[in-house]
């Protein structure tokens, strides 16, 4: 049976890396229909928006989307297009694994953290307006809706995959009231897991645990901006935003996804690293329940890149972005 997919280039190196994650993801003989779908900053111009209706249409038909890097202007300019896909869809659980691949220059070894962020509220609801002009209100909306959900994401997570611990992150020694909540909706989630071990850490001093230790944590669930903040600690870990996946799921869709930004300094030179898009797709396999694809493709990866002779050049080598995906099908075939 053939997966029908929503495929989103995105922006800058987007095409290129999602072309290589594509004919990688079909030497692994599982059949695939793309379906493209443009979104991001090449299609603000025509449709006045980066994250047109269509878009979100078919990925709610297909059920699943696989997505490059979309750009998003600093400071002014349109809103973010991952920021309107997660809301539109409801996609509230930012599910980001941080695990050591073999190979990848890091400082640390054996790392195998996963991060659960709440994706639909927080400051990210963009709830802002100026009381003047030198004061500028964004207001932090947290609901024990979204808490409870999130965390019970992320307990079911830690059970099916064989986790030990979840740790609820925050700062709710200074932000009682919205922080407060959110640890009270996991503390009641978490009673129903005896199983798993439980434990509240403050997000500085996670971040400086982190740094210290980070072996000692095992799956974090946190609001949103946490999340994001310490999702990107987490890939810095394991050897940057190159190399980790992302999938953003809700209950009516999932949305897998490269993390990192849309490059254009190196877009069109064919030196991007796929590994990020291919990495997603992994995960996107094993949401289909392709496994064992998955996991031939998981230790082809992990061979390729153990080896050291075909690596991009982020990753230490000198090979293209042809070159790299060559010898990945290579190895899979």
């Amino acid at each position: 049976m053939a997966h029908t997919i929503t495929l989103i280039p995105g922006d800058g190196i987007g095409p290129e890396v999602t072309q290589a994650a594509v004919e990688i993801l079909e030497a692994t003989g599982v059949q695939f229909n793309w379906e493209i779908q443009n979104a991001g900053a090449g299609v603000v111009a025509e449709f006045g928006e980066p994250m047109p209706q269509h878009v979100l249409d078919s990925i709610l038909t297909n059920k699943v989307a696989l997505k490059g890097p979309l750009g998003t202007p600093i400071g002014k300019g349109f809103k973010s297009a991952n920021v309107a896909l997660r809301k539109a869809l409801k996609l509230y659980a930012n599910l980001r694994p941080a695990k050591t691949i073999p190979g990848v220059r890091s400082r640390y070894d054996k790392i195998d953290l996963v991060i659960v962020r709440e994706n639909t509220e927080d400051l990210y609801a963009g709830i802002e307006h100026m009381v003047n002009d030198d004061i500028a209100v964004s207001q932090k909306i947290i609901t024990r809706e979204a808490s409870t959900r999130i965390a019970r994401f992320a307990f079911e997570h830690a059970r099916h995959n064989g986790r030990k611990e979840v740790a609820a992150i925050h700062k709710a020694n200074i932000m009682k009231l919205a922080d407060g909540l959110f640890l009270d909706a996991v503390r009641n989630v978490a009673v129903d897991y005896p199983e798993i071990k439980y434990r509240e850490v403050i997000v500085d001093n996670l971040c400086m645990q982190l740094v210290i230790n980070p072996h000692q944590f095992d799956v974090l669930v946190l609001e949103n901006l946490y999340g994001d903040i310490v999702s990107d600690l987490c890939a810095g870990l394991v050897g940057g935003l190159g190399v980790v996946p992302g999938a953003n799921i809700g209950e009516k869709a999932a949305v897998f996804e490269a993390v990192h930004g849309s490059a254009p300094d190196i877009a069109g030179q064919g030196i991007a690293n796929p590994l990020a898009v291919l990495m997603s797709g992994i995960m996107m396999l094993n949401h289909l329940g392709e496994h064992a694809a998955a996991d031939r493709l998981t230790n082809s990866v992990y061979r390729v890149i153990g080896e050291g002779k075909v690596l991009t050049h982020d990753l230490g080598g000198t090979a293209s972005t042809a070159e790299f995906t060559a010898e990945l099908i290579r190895r899979l075939h």
